[in-house]
């Protein structure tokens, strides 16, 4: 097998800038299309932007500093966030967890229902 050459090396190193290039494009394009989305009825802008946000922070060092910037700043808000970019996403949980914190924010202690119903399919042995 003939060795490697200098050149070889070059156009890889080359092609490999070129490809994180690409995904970051792709990556933020994905991003501001879930945003530009998200008021459009569906839930279709929240996993556009989830999955632009994985291309730039995987193939971006400074988005990485700036994600972890507002991590540590927002621990509460980026949460759920860094849950749905794991290699397997707990999407059902983290969106129980989002109508629960929902529903306290807007609703009157009295009308929440969300807490009633888990626990009365708690009680039937439904839920775990």
């Amino acid at each position: 097998m003939p060795r490697a050459r200098q050149s070889d090396a070059f156009a890889r190193a080359l092609l490999a800038r070129a490809a994180r290039w690409l995904l970051l494009i792709v990556g933020g394009l994905l991003i501001l299309a879930g945003f530009l989305i998200a008021p459009l009825p569906g839930p279709l802008g929240v996993p556009l932007t989830i999955v632009g946000l994985m291309l730039v922070l995987r193939n971006s060092f400074w988005a990485r500093k700036q994600f972890i910037k507002v991590q540590r700043a927002h621990p509460k808000v980026i949460f759920p966030l860094r849950r749905l970019l794991r290699r397997e996403p707990e999407v059902l949980q983290v969106a129980w967890q989002q109508a629960l914190r929902i529903e306290r924010i807007i609703l009157p202690r009295r009308w929440r229902v969300a807490v009633r119903w888990r626990r009365s399919l708690r009680r039937r042995g439904r839920v775990v």
